[in-house]
């Protein structure tokens, strides 16, 4: 039985994808092209620094063209990229031994006000105060709350346990909080 090729409703990308499967040069520009805004986001969300994020973009494009081959022509292609460029940054993040994860299982519960303090906040506030978390913090809130992973996925994905995933990501909810409340009111 015959898959079928769904692009996340841009049949234009199909002759992309079919020059990046041969090599050629021009697709993989148009392809980064298109998609490279998009990918640095994923990757600014994981690193340290905007220099951290331009490696993890070029070493996550590198290793999507190289697998384009393994790709199957069902579901997102966007989504298959995504999740290249997701697992990129962690293993970056491993190999420049940034990330550590506190493993105390204390539970710090969600307040009533933990929303309507970042509703107040730009997406580009946001963003400077998830990439203020320290980098346990951030991969478990990335994955969870961003990339949609569940905790049980985290947890293999990470080799931790999915208690520590809830803790981590229930402490970067909390530093989030703390920290937006002090970003909008500084004389806190």
């Amino acid at each position: 039985m015959e898959s079928t090729l769904v692009i996340s409703a841009d049949f234009s990308l199909l002759p992309v994808i079919e020059g990046c499967l041969r090599q050629e040069i021009r697709s993989q520009k148009t392809l980064y092209d298109k998609y490279k805004g998009q990918m640095f986001k994923i990757a600014l969300r994981y690193a340290d620094n905007r220099e951290d994020a331009e490696d993890i973009l070029q070493e996550g494009f590198l290793k999507i063209f190289k697998s384009m081959p393994d790709w199957k022509p069902v579901g997102s292609f966007e989504g298959w990229m995504k999740k290249i460029m997701v697992n990129t940054a962690i293993e970056a993040l491993r190999r420049n031994k940034k990330f550590s994860l506190h493993t105390t299982l204390d539970f710090i519960p969600q307040t009533s006000e933990d929303l309507s303090v970042l509703d107040t906040l730009t997406g580009e506030e946001i963003l400077q105060q998830i990439m203020s978390l320290p980098p346990g913090y951030r991969m478990v809130f990335n994955l969870f709350a961003i990339e949609g992973f569940s905790h049980a996925e985290i947890a293999q994905q990470l080799n931790i346990s999915e208690g520590t995933s809830k803790s981590q990501y229930a402490k970067a909810r909390r530093h989030l909080q703390i920290s937006c409340e002090k970003f909008m009111h500084p004389a806190l």
